[in-house]
């Protein structure tokens, strides 16, 4: 069977393919190139703007602040790094920088531990669990000078709860606020009440996007949920718990507002500075003794304790996710 083709047949005639555009005018290729090139620049400013004036600027003028005998009035005398030296040798400086890093110890390890329990318990299957969630955060909400008051009264030497709970075992009274280590636990009880729900919040979070296959998995291999626990969910959220340790530190390590309202408004942080931390004795040099220049070396000491502790933790838990 053959195919025979008219040649007299009437062709298609196809169109022309579309014509190139010509490259815009001068005026267009800029506006074009702003468009892509520096748009983005432009609209993520406003937040480096502002950290510049609020951040970096207030860094470097505490800075230069420190290097000088700094008054009330504005009379300052360069005085090198005299008060970083004075400051080293200052007992009661390094006495609030151990009240800071055992308040700090007593009061983080244990909270992120209870926060990682509470987000596991919490990313159940439970009744109500939308009311729980929310419930967790509402010590977040309360006014810290609430809860100041409250855990003064609880811990109380005549009249607490605490006290008289531990009366019923044959416990003396202790006096919370005399001692070093009774007041860094009254402390670190306050820090853990306000802000465990906040870590769990944040790990709850994490927790759901895990792929829930990886579950399902380990179960037809036998693992229990413990196992799946320390075995998937921990190390899944290593980013997010390094996230949490790294603002724990600055926040353990920048502690106020809690001995402040324990130690009923005074700097001093007690008779003898037991429970006073470094932010504590940064305010009082700076506005109660008028020593600026030796409140801003003392800040930019402490500064510096953040960023290395800050550093050793990122270490140790990097640590501990590769070890598993």
């Amino acid at each position: 069977m053959s195919l025979s083709v008219d040649a007299g047949a009437r062709t298609r005639t196809v169109p022309p393919g579309p014509r190139r555009h010509a490259r815009p005018p001068g005026g267009r290729r800029l506006l074009s190139w702003l468009d892509l090139r520096a748009a983005p620049y432009f609209f993520v400013s406003p937040y480096f703007i502002l950290f510049a004036i609020f951040g970096i600027f207030p860094l470097i003028f505490t800075a230069w602040v420190s290097l000088h005998d700094w008054q009330l009035a504005g009379d300052k005398t360069f005085i090198g790094f005299e008060n970083y030296s004075e400051l080293l040798v200052d007992d009661k400086f390094w006495n609030a920088v151990l009240n800071t890093v055992g308040i700090f110890v007593i009061a983080t390890v244990p909270q992120l531990l209870l926060a990682l329990l509470l987000a596991n318990a919490l990313n159940k299957k439970l009744r109500g669990r939308l009311v729980l969630r929310l419930s967790v955060l509402a010590p977040l909400i309360t006014s810290v000078v609430a809860v100041a008051v409250v855990f003064t009264q609880l811990y109380g030497r005549d009249y607490g709860l605490v006290n008289w709970v531990l009366g019923g075992f044959g416990v003396d009274p202790i006096h919370w606020q005399n001692e070093k280590w009774s007041s860094w636990i009254a402390i670190a009880t306050m820090i853990d009440w306000r802000w465990t729900g906040y870590n769990a919040i944040i790990y709850l979070a994490a927790m759901q996007t895990i792929p829930k296959d990886l579950y399902e998995a380990a179960a037809i291999d036998g693992a229990s949920p413990r196992r799946q626990f320390w075995g998937i969910t921990v190390p899944l959220l290593k980013p997010t718990i390094i996230f949490t340790v790294i603002v724990s530190t600055i926040g353990g390590f920048t502690l106020f507002a809690e001995p402040v309202m324990f130690g009923a408004g005074l700097m001093t942080g007690g008779t003898t500075g037991q429970f006073q931390t470094v932010a504590m004795f940064i305010v009082k040099e700076g506005f109660r003794d008028f020593q600026y220049g030796y409140a801003a070396a003392a800040a930019w000491i402490l500064f510096l304790l953040i960023m290395i502790t800050a550093l050793i933790n990122f270490a140790i838990v990097r640590g501990i996710g590769r070890s598993r």
